[in-house]
């Protein structure tokens, strides 16, 4: 079978990326010759198509938000990978696992390569954590108490912390909040999981803190 033959009922591959640079190399420092010799297949937007993996993380320090996001490891909760790659979409300044160091990194599709990712070993390591760094913990659950994230406005400096699977936020967790906070829900499910609650959570806080991202 040549290669452009497709099934009549399957939909053609799409080749992710560019190939290699088409003309003179350009004299900038921020690309990378095996990029360049080889073409950028990775998950990266255009405009760092190319670029050495330590530029991009540069370019994104000089840019990064100031809320940072923390959720919590007991089980080896497959939603971390999705809230690090949420983490690195919306440009939060950093990732805090708590609990368990290990982590599915499936979900975060290499996202992790350009997103700071610190490990606490306990709540009371990251709420000491956070105190120092005069950072408030929001809680984002849909807990007795909290009040509807939809009327309120996420403070810009902050770091948004998400339970575990199943079982939500911690007691000692909840206790290091200075906040609690839910997300609206219309049917008949008890919860949204982490990852999609960290990607509605991190959006709220760009529509009220963030401008337009760059072209």
């Amino acid at each position: 079978m040549v290669a452009d033959e497709v099934a009549a009922d399957s939909e053609p591959l799409v080749e992710v990326g560019v190939g290699p640079w088409e003309g003179p190399w350009p004299d900038d420092d921020r690309y990378d010759p095996e990029l360049l010799e080889n073409g950028d297949r990775r998950n990266v937007v255009d405009r760092y198509r190319y670029w050495r993996r330590e530029a991009v993380v540069a370019d994104l320090d000089r840019r990064r938000h100031p809320f940072h996001v923390a959720i919590e490891n007991w089980q080896h909760d497959f939603n971390i990978g999705t809230v690090v790659r949420n983490a690195n979409a919306f440009l939060a300044a950093e990732v805090h696992i708590v609990g368990l160091r290990r982590w599915n990194r499936r979900g975060a599709m290499v996202t992790d390569r350009y997103q700071h990712v610190r490990h606490h070993p306990s709540v009371e390591a990251f709420a000491a954590w956070a105190a120092e760094a005069g950072l408030p913990v929001v809680g984002i659950d849909n807990l007795p108490g909290s009040r509807p994230m939809e009327s309120v406005t996420l403070p810009r400096e902050c770091v948004l912390i998400f339970g575990q699977e199943g079982p939500g936020l911690s007691d000692a967790a909840r206790a290091a909040c200075s906040e609690l906070f839910s997300i609206a829900q219309y049917g008949s499910t008890r919860s949204i999981n982490a990852g999609v609650a960290s990607g509605i959570a991190m959006h709220s806080w760009v529509r009220a803190h963030a401008g337009p991202p760059p072209g």
